[in-house]
């Protein structure tokens, strides 16, 4: 038997081959340097009873024959007859931070590819070549066991302007299936699972998390056989290969272990998304604060109030101004001109020219909206190309457009020349890359050829960040992110669900690509209406921006957003280059997390009251991440949030406390009383 053993940074990977495919038989918390691996791998071989086979099928990389559970690998031929290949092992291929496992089937090639990444996570990529033409159904990234300690798994559900629900499922005997199918990683499933043991919570205990890089739609496979052996798979949505080919390719598969709660897990997910897979122009920038024009003006483009709502956004502290969807072709409404991508000369007689040079005398940066893989019926790339799109002609549009087939190399080389031409004309620092529809087929050649447009363009203009946004927060992944540089969670400004939102994401995202911004004083997507302080604490929390008519406020609520975006601007070095801790909460009705600095200096709690407590006094809210000797001095940063009923001799709000990182994770704080769409914001330095 033959052993090999992967280590980043607080976990390792110990792997073990016979003759056939390697098999994890270790994933967990860093093992001592001179640990046995010969001894890990024959402590985890199974026992046989009645009514099995004499030899026990292996969980290997890619499950094959015998294996009683779902297989990792589905083969035909070209012309849709089975194969069974039964791979053998031919080498390993070993680094200081990688392995690859080579196997051989009759005209196959079997490669599974393990890599430490600096950021302390894993990514494992199967890769599969054949001698002749075949079609895979399906192709698995490389399979881990999932934990025996667990009782439920968590993944994402969620639906438009309703995005990131963490929902729990409990483990029992045969599989969980998730598949999303719209083409994108999707608001229904994000491509996410977290496996947490016993006795996990947010802040302690130990567990496990898979985050597949992958935009084009994809399936998640978790399996309990009755053996009790348990097994986890990521790939591409079934039937996304279309055509017979000889290469073929799973995503990358990221994992992640924590022995200190789900927070553990987002921690390193968020430190592996901002460190790794995001390439920044320019990684030294601070993340500047946003004004996007579309709820102020949606379609109605005029340089006037524009120009007007320029100078009344730069004034509240935005530094870059980014001019949405209705620029283009004859975009009054939603029905018209995507595929166009021309000046309308009706709305801008001069071009972008003149607004540009008004946002630029303002001290902003500019941005412009596209949606480059969509065309509408009513545009003259449809007419002149209708065989452009990706699907038949008679389906159902979607927000009435169809998609672009992006695998054609004429379709992609006609969308550079247009994006370019634009960015060439204009000084233009900043894409909002909007995707609107589902894909009406699952096909993976759509994503890859979205990725060599994004590829292209960043190539021949690397200063232009890049946001995703898919009808808000229905593209976000890593196999996006490597490409793009920020995302829109959601379509919902209401600062109540993104309160909810921000949170569990945290557990995959980090700050510093997370756009949020301070809606209208009347929620467009619920009709609620929220006190400025409280949006804009939301909005501070991530990367900050201003998303409404400004020209609405009131001085008071003017001055109150000026401050907070103020605060902002102090504190982001810190807080974008640090960690998401989202928090126990005794009270459900209290959504709150930690913002701790990279060297563990400072921090900052945020604790939204989104409803009203079943109590009637706040319970109190542990901390985490801390060192336990160190002493900390907290303040509350926001004492005229409280209501009129707050009239007690809570110390908070008088004055600073000094604890030890101890006392604050085993007692915790106490806030005061607060009305539901209050925020409380409690800044700490260590002394």
């Amino acid at each position: 038997m033959k052993t090999w053993r992967l280590d980043a940074g607080a976990q390792t990977l110990v792997f073990a081959c016979d003759d056939g495919l390697a098999r994890v038989v270790y994933w967990g918390a860093e093992l001592p340097e001179a640990e046995d691996l010969a001894q890990i791998a024959a402590s985890a071989r199974n026992d046989l009873t009645g009514g099995m086979m004499d030899v026990l099928a292996p969980l290997s990389l890619s499950p094959d024959q015998g294996f009683a559970g779902q297989a990792g690998l589905v083969l035909t031929d070209a012309l849709g007859a089975p194969l069974e290949p039964r791979f053998a092992f031919d080498r390993a291929e070993t680094t200081a931070t990688s392995i690859a496992f080579h196997a051989r089937a009759e005209g196959l090639r079997l490669t599974h590819l393990i890599e430490a990444q600096p950021t302390g996570v894993f990514t494992l990529q199967t890769l599969l070549e054949a001698d002749a033409p075949l079609r895979v159904q399906w192709l698995a990234a490389p399979v881990l066991p999932a934990p025996q300690l667990a009782d439920h798994m968590i993944d994402v559900a969620g639906r438009w302007i309703g995005e990131f629900r963490l929902q729990s499922v409990p483990w029992s005997a045969g599989i969980r299936l998730r598949e999303a199918r719209t083409g994108r990683s999707g608001h229904e499933h994000p491509p996410y699972v977290l496996l947490p043991e016993l006795g996990c919570s947010m802040t302690a205990g130990r567990a496990f998390g898979l985050h597949y890089a992958w935009s084009g739609g994809h399936r998640m496979l978790a399996e309990e056989l009755p053996d009790g052996r348990r097994q986890v798979q990521f790939g591409h949505a079934s039937g996304s290969e279309r055509a017979a080919g000889t290469r073929f390719a799973s995503a990358v598969l990221i994992a992640a272990y924590s022995d200190s709660g789900l927070g553990g897990i987002g921690a390193s997910f968020q430190r592996d998304i901002r460190d790794r897979v995001v390439q920044w122009p320019d990684p030294a920038r601070p993340r500047p604060v946003h004004y996007n024009c579309w709820e102020a003006i949606y379609f109605n483009h005029s340089l006037a109030d524009l120009s007007a709502i320029a100078t009344r956004a730069a004034d509240l502290g935005a530094e870059r101004f980014v001019l949405d969807d209705g620029w283009f072709g004859r975009r009054d409404d939603d029905t018209t001109s995507l595929g166009d991508w021309v000046m309308d000369r009706r709305k801008w007689p001069e071009g972008l020219a003149p607004l540009i040079a008004h946002v630029k005398s303002l001290g902003m940066s500019f941005g412009l909206w596209f949606e480059p893989e969509m065309v509408n019926p009513d545009s003259d790339l449809y007419r002149a190309h209708p065989d452009w799109r990706l699907g038949p002609a008679d389906q159902v549009t979607g927000r009435n457009q169809m998609v672009l087939d992006m695998a054609r190399p004429e379709v992609r080389s006609y969308l550079f020349d247009a994006i370019s031409a634009i960015l060439a004309e204009y000084d233009i620092d900043y894409i909002k890359w909007d995707h609107n529809r589902l894909l009406p087929v699952v096909d993976a050649g759509q994503a890859l050829g979205s990725y060599a447009l994004l590829d292209a363009l960043r190539a021949a203009h690397p200063n232009v960040e890049i946001e995703s946004c898919a009808s808000g927060g229905g593209r976000i992944d890593a196999g996006i992110l490597a490409r793009t540089h920020r995302v829109w969670l959601s379509d919902s400004n209401d600062a109540l669900e993104r309160l909810r939102m921000q949170h569990d994401a945290a557990l995959f995202l980090p700050s510093a690509i997370t756009g949020s911004h301070v809606g209208p004083r009347h929620c467009h997507t619920s009709g609620r209406v929220l006190p400025m302080g409280f949006r804009a604490w939301v909005a501070a929390a991530r990367h900050m921006g201003f998303e409404m008519d400004p020209r609405e406020l009131t001085e008071p609520e003017a001055a109150e957003l000026r401050a907070i975006t103020a605060w902002y601007k102090q504190n982001r070095a810190w807080m974008m280059a640090g960690v998401i801790l989202p928090l126990d909460s005794a009270d459900p009705a209290v959504v709150a997390e930690m913002q701790l600095a990279t060297d563990g200096s400072r921090f900052v709690v945020f604790a939204g009251q989104a409803e009203a407590s079943e109590q009637i006094l706040p319970r109190p809210l542990r901390l985490a991440g801390l060192e336990p000797a160190a002493r900390y001095q907290l303040c509350l940063r926001n004492p005229q949030d409280r209501p009129p009923q707050s009239r007690g001799p809570n110390a908070l709000k008088t004055g600073a406390l000094t604890l030890s990182g101890a006392a604050l994770m085993s007692a915790g704080i106490t806030l005061p009383v607060a009305w539901p769409a209050t925020m409380w914001v409690v800044e700490a330095i260590r002394l």
